[in-house]
């Protein structure tokens, strides 16, 4: 069936009318509305690229090829008008293909379509085998800007207390140093890392497996709705579109591509957070992943992957930064230099420091944590406060950045 795919792809030529046929297909007489140039020819293009967001799914190898053999315009054309079977399995889509809906209803959600010659278009996904033809953008920050220099950090939906945590805390923790956090914007460790950098005033942007217009999952729709004000939502289907198991695998391959580095918090052996990690490692992407008890099947895929050199073990901000960055942003130093201060600490005010995280708590959760009396705990962050080791935020204690867990 391939080999009769690619004899019929070398035959395909785009019909000489090929603009009107598309231009008729898209419903306009016109598109110098739809340009962002001035030019109708670019209005064009960007229509047509926005048709084959709902034509072909994502990571559709054949739309791929036919795009890049004829270009977007003239390959909406020849799906319209030829008979090859390369293009026959895009047909049935185009009865229910209505670009001009697709954008109003784009608009209604302050959306907007970016295309590889925007310059917000996002670089890193240039190294895809099979890049997105456009993308659906939803949220004020620029994609290009964000995703310079970002983080994903992807994990199980079935997560544990301690995942939740540490995906929340690292987020936390990459926001308060400007670095965006990508996610899929699922349950767990995902939906952790955007609570994290949202709570942190943050940016972070969610890659979607459905429509720029959906809340989906529905328990997340407040938290999609605070980062469609605030940072950026992505899709790479027409809006409307539903969430499919294939798409969650191809979204996956936008996580890894637009980020500098991928980090896995707690995976089992069969999550698709490792198909992330995969594909982050085929583009020379940094994959990281942080360990868990051994007992815990939730941490396995993370232990396997470290095990096999597929990842590499991290367990905190600093070293996720040294990693990502050309010259380690001098973590390391950052790292060293209060590490023997922090070494002579007795064992009340080390376990104290211990239960601070990046994210703020309160003396009566940090008290808990280390089973002392709230004035004992008190005391204790009183000391650590004035050795720079705590910071005190209305009543809310935290570890100021650099600082790390010493136990």
């Amino acid at each position: 069936m391939k080999s009769s795919k690619r004899a019929s792809l070398e035959r395909v030529q785009a019909p000489l009318d090929a603009e009107d046929i598309a231009a008729r297909v898209l419903g306009v007489d016109t598109v110098t509305d739809f340009t962002a140039t001035g030019s109708p020819e670019a209005g064009l293009d960007r229509m047509a690229r926005a048709a084959w967001t709902r034509l072909a799914e994502p990571g559709n190898v054949w739309a791929h090829a036919l795009i890049q053999l004829l270009g977007p315009v003239q390959a909406l054309a020849a799906v319209a008008t030829r008979h090859e079977e390369v293009v026959q399995q895009f047909t049935p889509r185009l009865a229910d293909l209505n670009v001009l809906r697709d954008f109003d209803i784009a608009r209604r959600y302050g959306a907007r379509l970016i295309v590889p010659s925007d310059d917000e278009w996002p670089s890193g996904l240039a190294d895809l085998e099979v890049p997105p033809v456009a993308l659906w953008a939803r949220g004020p920050r620029q994609a290009a800007e964000v995703c310079s220099g970002s983080v994903a950090i992807v994990g199980a939906r079935n997560s544990t207390d301690y995942g939740i945590n540490q995906s929340g805390d690292l987020a936390w923790s990459l926001a308060e140093r400007g670095r965006a956090v990508v996610s899929g914007a699922a349950y767990g460790i995902d939906a952790a890392a955007h609570h994290g950098a949202l709570a942190a005033h943050g940016t972070t942007v969610a890659v979607l497996a459905c429509g720029i217009d959906k809340q989906y999952p529905a328990a997340n729709a407040q938290m999609l709705a605070e980062i469609a004000q605030t940072g950026l939502i992505l899709s790479e289907v027409a809006p409307g579109s539903a969430a499919l198991r294939s798409r969650f695998l191809q979204r996956n391959r936008l996580i890894a591509a637009v980020s500098a580095g991928t980090v896995v918090v707690e995976a089992g052996l069969r999550s698709g957070s490792r198909n992330t990690a995969g594909t982050a490692a085929s583009l020379g992407r940094v994959v990281m992943a942080f360990p868990g008890p051994v007992t815990s099947m939730a941490s396995a895929g993370c232990h396997v992957m470290i095990r096999d050199g597929m990842a590499t073990l991290v367990t905190d901000v600093d070293e996720v930064l040294e990693l990502i960055s050309p010259v380690g942003e001098q973590a390391a130093a950052e790292k060293l230099a209060p590490s023997t201060v922090i070494d002579s600490l007795d064992a009340s005010d080390a376990a104290v420091h211990d239960a601070l995280s990046a994210r703020p708590r309160s003396v009566g959760k940090i008290a808990t944590i280390v089973g002392m009396g709230t004035r004992e705990v008190l005391t204790s962050l009183g000391r650590l406060e004035l050795e720079g080791f705590a910071i005190n935020s209305n009543g809310q204690w935290r570890r100021p950045p650099g600082s790390r867990s010493i136990g």
